[in-house]
């Protein structure tokens, strides 16, 4: 009964919704011009628009979220049924490009920046996901699907940012395990390979919900963790950082020091903290520990293990040297 009542409502806030059966959504997105080339720009309540682009919009952008590509911008072109966001039980999912509607469902949930979540079928990119109502449940791009929970949260929060405790956690056989564990956050004893079972009490079914409320939580908040390393549980205590990376943005946790990579290597950007290790722009990382890099991701593989120190090997027009972190 409920999810009729909100269906009706639904139905009365905007003309295009569940009139004509699944090809009435597709005709909302062409007449509403959600999808322009690569980029995504959906009509939203009070002239505004969701923007979803590698590049900044040509429009006034009211706020900018770079960790998942999202903008907020006036909307010039005023449409009239501007889409809504489904905060509740979705009764079916379907992908709506200018051409085509694809109906399935969501198969694995986005887990935190760097997973976004996958559909049972294929679909365009980018395009919307959409309920049978026409109403926004996210948004498709190539890297997967960017749910309603970090839309909603974009577009209420006022200024944009993602709490972090240093740990990124994936789903493995009904656990939610540890991946990589950042060693630059002090106090930080939590490891890869632990089994997190409970954070601030409730216990973890999930990896999309944990990484959900970590980053979602305030910075400078206080939590606790009960984890199961080997046969061991242990009970952890954890504050709130500031994320620095993910999503769109580098993460290989040598962004929480203030310097950030490109594919290559190559450091690309450096905070003005970070100025204390005397690096440049477009210095090139070669070693960490000893250990040579080959690839990007091998970064991770070598920070995550634990050590009181990391060495960095540097390469800058054909001289090397090293760099300390501690």
């Amino acid at each position: 009964m409920l999810r009729l009542l909100v269906a009706l409502h639904l139905f009365f806030l905007s003309l295009y919704a569940c009139q004509d059966g699944l090809d009435s959504c597709r005709q909302k997105v062409v007449d509403s011009e959600s999808i322009v080339e690569q980029t995504v720009q959906i009509p939203l309540k009070n002239n505004q628009r969701l923007v979803f682009s590698a590049t900044p919009p040509n429009a006034k952008i009211i706020k900018h979220d770079s960790y998942l590509s999202l903008y907020l911008i006036e909307d010039e072109k005023k449409f009239k049924y501007p889409f809504l966001i489904n905060m509740n039980v979705a009764l079916g999912l379907i992908g709506v490009d200018n051409k085509r509607v694809v109906e399935g469902k969501i198969v694995k949930k986005q887990i935190g920046l760097n997973t976004l979540a996958t559909f049972s079928e294929p679909l365009s990119a980018p395009s919307l996901l959409l309920n049978s109502c026409c109403v926004l449940e996210g948004i498709v791009t190539e890297r997967g699907i960017i749910e309603k929970e970090y839309i909603e949260r974009f577009l209420k929060t006022k200024e944009v940012s993602y709490g972090d405790i240093g740990i990124r956690v994936k789903d493995e056989n009904g656990a939610v395990v540890v991946t990589s564990s950042n060693p630059f956050i002090q106090g930080n004893l939590i490891q890869v390979g632990d089994i997190v079972l409970e954070f601030d009490g409730k216990k973890v079914k999930e990896s999309a919900q944990l990484m959900r409320d970590i980053l979602f939580s305030p910075i400078g908040s206080k939590h606790t963790l009960k984890v199961k390393r080997a046969d061991k549980v242990a009970v952890h205590k954890a504050a709130t950082q500031k994320r620095a990376g993910g999503g769109y943005k580098a993460d290989v946790f040598l962004e929480f020091l203030g310097l950030s990579f490109d594919k290559n290597l190559q450091i690309i950007n450096i905070e003005r903290h970070a100025a204390r290790y005397g690096l440049k722009t477009g210095d090139r990382l070669m070693q960490i520990n000893k250990k040579d890099l080959r690839a990007y991701d091998d970064i991770f593989t070598q920070i995550n293990k634990p050590k009181n120190e990391v060495n960095l090997l540097f390469e800058r027009e054909n001289f090397q040297f090293f760099v300390k972190l501690n």
